[in-house]
């Protein structure tokens, strides 16, 4: 299957995308300790080449940059080559992609969401093999209480907050202790 990948500019840096028939195999967040970005896109998506994306995938670029900018986009409409994703990792990502920007829910919300708290591993687990940050926006998803969390994608938790910033809605952890902002 033939696959390409492109790279271009948001409001938190340079980011990735990789594609193939069916849609987005890959989107990568901004490279906080240096590094080739282009290199890593080959590295993740073998065989796949730089090139112009399909109209298609220019839109899903386009959303993800106005969402990066602070607009209120749900990028449900970009579509995801899921083929290699495990069900319960679908699952998680259907319900990840299901919350609103500027609104969170936590791994607990997710798995009784699923029918079971005991998975909110397995749900922290499926978000940290997550393909698509921004699309699957599982910086969205916090911890017990509303902290952060972790947050697998380069630049860690810094990142996560800083889309959170972004979107208005930041983990109360992150909030100063006597005042608002």
């Amino acid at each position: 299957m033939i696959e390409g990948f492109a790279l271009f500019d948001t409001a938190i840096g340079l980011c990735g995308v990789a594609w193939n028939a069916q849609g987005l195999t890959g989107v990568m967040l901004p490279l906080s300790e240096g590094g080739d970005p282009r290199a890593r896109m080959t590295r993740r998506h073998p065989g796949a080449e730089e090139g112009a994306p399909p109209a298609a995938v220019a839109e899903a670029i386009a959303g993800m940059q106005a969402l990066l900018r602070g607009d209120k986009r749900d990028l449900l409409e970009v579509a995801l080559d899921d083929g290699h994703v495990a069900p319960l990792a679908a699952q998680v990502y259907a319900i990840a992609r299901a919350i609103p920007p500027g609104q969170t829910l936590t791994y607990g919300d997710i798995a009784r969401r699923l029918g079971d708290v005991s998975l909110s591993r397995a749900v922290g687990q499926a978000l940290g093999a997550n393909p698509w940050p921004i699309v699957v926006p599982c910086h969205r998803i916090l911890a017990a209480g509303g902290r952060k969390g972790g947050f697998s994608a380069p630049g860690g938790a810094d990142t996560k907050l800083r889309m959170l910033e972004i979107e208005g809605a930041l983990a109360p952890d992150t909030l100063p202790l006597f005042g608002g902002r």
